[in-house]
Order: C-alpha cells, then structure tokens, then sequence
C-alpha cells in the first residue's frame, strides 16, 4: 500500500493512494494515522487537488555514509569498518514538489539517491530477525549535500543538516523487498545515478541493528541507507528526480535561498 501525507483546504491528513499514471491516482483518506490499526474513510479525492507533504514528519532521520563501495571510491573514501551514521534535522526534511534552497554558504551543492526506512513502532535493541516488524514502509529520499563544507569543516552537521537538505516522498510503500532495488537520480532528466540495494555494503537488517543498539527509534523516523555512485553537482534551476523500483519518484527543483 502507498501511504502518502497531504493537505487540502488547510487540513493535513493521511491517504491510500490508488489508481495508476499521474492522471489516475486518487487518496482515500485515512481515519487517523497510519503506524497503528486504521481504517479507510472511503472519501476519496484526486491526487491533482491536493499537495504532498513529507510522507512522515520524522522525529529524527539517522543517515549512513559511505554505504556502496562504488561510491566511497569516487570520492577517495575508504568503506568505513563499522556503519558511519550521521543525522540531519527534522528542519531539513521537505516533500515531493517542495524547493530544495541553495545554501549560502556553499559553491558544490550535490545531489545523493537514497532508499529511505520508515520505522513504524518504537523499538530499541532490534534482533535481526524481527528487523521487518519495526519497518513501516520504504520511501525516496535525496541526501542533498554541500561538498565543500562537508570537506572543509570534516563535520557533516552542516553540510547536510542544513534547511531543505532532506527530501522525502511521495509517499510511503509499505508492500516492499528493498534487497534488490533500483535507485535512479536523473538531473533535468539526464540520468547521473543508477545503481541497486543489492550493492549495499550493509544491508537494512544490518543497519537497524546497528542503529538501536545505540538510540531508540520513534513512529515515523528515517533511516537514510547510502547513495550508490554517480553523485554530482545541482545549480540553481535545476530538476532533481529520484526514482527507487516500486515506489515512485521524488521531484524537487532547485532555487537561490531568500
């Protein structure tokens, strides 16, 4: 099931996106939210009369560097002994359509596809093999990045927490084998990154792993799992698009901040 989170006429609400081609889909809205036992109303509305949202409001998003070999070599990295985690602020996340603000502070703004984990119950200190009763669903997510800050200041803070840097959407997919994937980045719909889940260096089980031995996840966080080679720079202007098989696309365009 595609879960999306939308407004219309000044209300915010969850839907079951249903239908086909950028013509057909319609929502039907929710009772509630949707992490626990919940209903379809029945009053279905097009999805061309409302605006996404992020499709969840993350309480914290844990990103993960250096996930595909491929990658780390590009950019003269080694792949790290253990998963590097970082994370990046609930400010930083925007939805499908909103505008991805050009820092200020920086002249090499990058783009990075990501498949994005979205958690559906509180948890800590997950086994391995209950890793698929935390998981809600799977979404697109771009780990937009200022390359020279993150290589001037070594700390990511920055570089990728900044307002904007965290695309999410369009919607959640919760009927989903993330293990072998495509992930899609094009720029003005010229294909810059095209890799698979099966070339992750750690997989999703290993991740939440790794992650809740350390911290508690809530309803709604994200784990961002690692861009796959082919990262690059983005202008003023210019069209991003991540598309992830069996999701959907993420369209963000870029513009000058202020």
């Amino acid at each position: 099931m595609r879960i999306a989170r939308f407004s219309i006429d000044g209300n915010v609400a969850f839907g079951a996106v249903e239908g086909e081609g950028p013509d057909g889909l319609v929502l039907d809205i929710i009772k509630g939210i949707p992490y626990t036992d919940f209903e379809l109303s029945g009053t279905k509305v097009p999805l061309s009369k409302v605006r996404l949202l992020p499709p969840v409001l993350p309480n914290k998003v844990v990103a993960v560097g250096r996930n595909y070999a491929e990658h780390a070599a590009e950019l003269g990295n080694e792949v790290p002994e253990a998963p590097l985690t970082f994370f990046k602020p609930t400010t930083s996340v925007i939805g499908s359509g909103d505008a991805i603000e050009y820092p200020s502070f920086s002249d090499e703004l990058h783009y990075e596809a990501e498949l994005a984990v979205v958690i559906g119950r509180m948890c800590r200190e997950v086994p391995r093999e209950r890793v698929k009763d935390v998981v809600f669903g799977y979404t697109c997510a771009n780990d937009v990045t200022a390359r020279d800050v993150q290589k001037r200041e070594k700390q990511w803070a920055r570089a990728k927490g900044f307002d904007t840097s965290c695309p999410l959407g369009p919607w959640v997919e919760t009927d989903l084998d993330p293990a072998d994937v495509t992930i899609q980045c094009t720029v003005n719909g010229e294909q810059r990154q095209l890799g698979r889940t099966s070339d992750m260096i750690r997989s999703i089980e290993d991740l939440v792993v790794h992650i809740t031995e350390a911290m508690t996840l809530l309803p709604g966080d994200v784990i961002l799992t690692g861009t796959p080679a082919g990262v690059g720079p983005l202008n003023v202007g210019d069209e991003v698009a991540v598309t992830i098989q069996g999701i959907g696309t993420l369209t963000n365009k870029v513009i000058k901040r202020g």
